[in-house]
């Protein structure tokens, strides 16, 4: 949208839920398209509702001028066992982006998260931290993925996310600090740095440097704060409605907008609500959101022509 420095675009998991599979699951790829259309926005990432198959992709999109931009993926980089597999996998990801035309992988570590790591059983509770050999070698797994992401014109962007094991601004710390810049960068989350105990404007300021994209997610404080104290996990958060979009939780946008506005940001940000459709409709969300930071935009620059 022309309205925005940067380019504005939707993730489709405010349709249809990823880690909460029950949430959006007669929505169609169709609806959402045709929202995200309505909706002015030309960009999204890869749904679990979208086609696999390219070009079938790539009609849906190009009839409503939508881009595809990213699509998760998830990797277990910090066992080594695991590696060659994985990286012969980030390589053919890789290779469905390039031929979508999409310009970065949204990649996250999931060794030791409960809901995401292959090896952990049911009835474990806790999120596993890494060790110090899982450390090393999670940062050259990434390296090297990023290196694949590189030969093929995209950029490796790291999601530190809810429920992993980056999550805390200590650990996004290491992780920006153990990688290699010209090969791993950062997708910068609002909302899972709230959510992992960072304050999200000092993330942003911290690690602009390493930032390729953007997720705009908010979250509803009191309802975090109950999560908290009934200790619950990550996707029982997201069932409980402690995430929402942008303008209906309680992180302030404003001086995030400022910062992206001073800096210059011109690349990707998705707006994220991760919370159930049938409460919250995600067209009508998405428009309100997307009016709230509209808002923001034109109070900050009339305030600076004044």
């Amino acid at each position: 949208m022309s309205a925005f420095p940067w380019k504005m675009g939707i993730h489709p998991i405010n349709w249809v839920g990823e880690d909460v599979r029950e949430h959006g699951e007669e929505t169609t790829c169709e609806q959402i398209l045709n929202d995200i259309a309505a909706l002015g926005l030309t960009g999204t990432e890869m749904g679990r509702k979208f086609p696999e198959d390219r070009d079938g992709l790539r009609k849906l999109l190009d009839a409503r001028g939508i881009r595809l931009v990213s699509r998760w993926k998830s990797v277990l980089l910090s066992d080594p066992a695991y590696r060659e597999r994985e990286l012969a996998d980030y390589r053919k990801h890789a290779e469905f982006l390039r031929a979508m035309g999409s310009s970065v992988i949204s990649t996250c570590e999931v060794g030791g998260s409960l809901h995401f790591d292959p090896r952990r059983t049911p009835h474990e509770r806790e999120v596993l931290r890494l060790t110090e050999d899982g450390w090393r070698h999670l940062a050259e797994g990434l390296n090297e993925a990023g290196r694949i992401a590189r030969e093929l014109g995209l950029k490796l962007t790291y999601h530190h996310h809810g429920g992993t094991a980056v999550e805390t601004p200590e650990e996004i710390d290491r992780l920006m600090a153990m990688t290699d810049p010209q090969y791993v960068y950062l997708l910068y989350d609002t909302g899972h740095a709230l959510y992992g105990g960072a304050d999200p404007l000092a993330l942003l300021r911290k690690h602009y440097g390493r930032i390729a994209y953007i997720h705009l997610k908010d979250v509803r404080l009191s309802e975090l704060e109950a999560a908290r104290a009934d200790g619950v996990d990550f996707v029982a958060c997201i069932r409980r409605g402690v995430f929402t979009v942008p303008g209906d939780g309680g992180i302030d946008f404003g001086p995030i907008v400022r910062e992206l506005r001073t800096r210059g940001y011109d690349g990707w940000a998705m707006l994220e609500g991760e919370q159930d459709p049938a409460a919250h409709p995600p067209r009508e969300y998405a428009a309100r959101s997307i009016a709230y930071l509209g808002a923001l935009l034109s109070a900050q620059e009339k305030e600076e022509r004044a």
